[in-house]
């Protein structure tokens, strides 16, 4: 390895000689200094790797170090610890990032790592201070706006029905949940074990789909159900009789439904004519939110559709109705809240479910 040249002044000389002899100094400061006077007295690098028991990566840094600062660049530079200490200016900051800013390399969304790299700080000072402001940037959600011009007035029709129905008259939130697949598995399923989540092989076979018709009590909490082929006007129709004859006769009726087109049709006029009890409330265009019974089908979906094996249409009726039955047994209501009745209704207010 060829030689550096170092060529040191007077009090350079002075100050390394006091570095190397002093008994109070840190052992790497006069180490280094050792190794800058070694140089200039013309050693060659596989001497001093003898002398200092050292590499030639910690010749090679030093003396460059030395060469650029002189006495300067011999101290520790050690990289130190990013802030440890949030601020409130600092806390502003990531705010500011998290919510106004995108990330420099093209991704969609910031990681707390992610942040804390490009902020210089902990990632978990990130994870804090979106803790603490309820910040979720991973997380995704849809929306539809409605654009129904009677928004308003739907909306508080329906929420009405919901904190303040008619006395002696029972509220059904009505709906249909179409084309439920009778998925059965051409593997085996592999049951839950210890470290092992139940496993379900990829490949299948449809033996058909079925439609489920769901009348949620919003007094009471219970769910009337029926299984159709399809689901048209008629078999809406149908469902609505089942819904009368399941109540007490002359019994005022309010049926909350979206604006599908099979429930405005003649023969659903033809009904609320000869049922004059039965009142139908439609909600506004895109807010199937304002229909309890969305909840409940979020719950039969979860419980039974996702992961059930059906071997037939015939199976997949038998199964939805069997927990239909065994959820009347004990069956919830909604707590319906809304968000800030000091406001009017509007397509920006809030709904909130508990």
């Amino acid at each position: 390895m060829s030689m550096n040249t170092i060529t040191l002044s007077k009090a350079e000389r002075m100050e390394l000689d006091q570095r190397v002899a002093s008994r109070a100094g840190r052992a790497d400061d006069a180490r280094r200094a050792r190794l800058v006077l070694l140089l200039e007295a013309g050693h060659t690098w596989a001497e001093i790797r003898d002398k200092l028991d050292c590499n030639d990566a910690f010749i090679d840094r030093w003396s460059k170090r030395f060469a650029a600062e002189r006495l300067a660049g011999l101290f520790s530079r050690h990289a130190g610890q990013v802030a440890s200490t949030l601020t409130p200016k600092l806390e502003a900051r990531i705010l500011e990032w998290t919510v106004k800013r995108k990330p420099l390399d093209g991704a969609t969304q910031w990681s707390t790592r992610r942040l804390g790299e490009q902020l210089g700080i902990s990632h978990m000072m990130v994870a804090r201070v979106w803790r603490k402001h309820a910040l979720q940037p991973h997380r995704l959600e849809g929306y539809m706006a409605s654009d129904d011009p009677d928004f308003e007035s739907k909306a508080a029709d329906i929420i009405g029905l919901y904190l303040h129905p008619p006395q002696h008259a029972a509220v059904f939130c009505v709906d249909e949940k179409t084309a439920i697949q009778a998925l059965d598995r051409l593997d085996p399923v592999l049951p839950l074990s210890a470290g092992r989540a139940e496993r379900h092989g990829f490949e299948y076979y449809r033996h058909g789909t079925l439609s489920l018709y769901a009348a949620f009590n919003t007094k009471t909490g219970e769910v009337l159900g029926k299984t159709a082929a399809r689901h048209t006007s008629a078999e809406f129709v149908a469902f609505l009789t089942d819904i009368v004859v399941n109540q007490r006769r002359g019994k005022e009726i309010h049926v909350i439904a979206d604006n599908l087109s099979a429930h405005k049709t003649a023969q659903v006029a033809s009904f609320l004519e000869a049922h004059p009890s039965v009142h139908l409330h439609f909600t506004p265009t895109y807010s199937s939110w304002l229909n309890q019974v969305e909840l409940w089908f979020a719950k039969i979906e979860r419980d039974v559709i996702a992961r059930g094996v059906f071997t037939s249409v015939t199976d997949l009726k038998r199964k939805l109705m069997r927990y239909i039955r065994h959820y009347n047994q004990a069956p919830r209501t909604v707590k319906w809240k809304y968000f800030d009745p000091t406001k009017r209704i509007t397509s920006t207010s809030a709904v909130t479910v508990h």
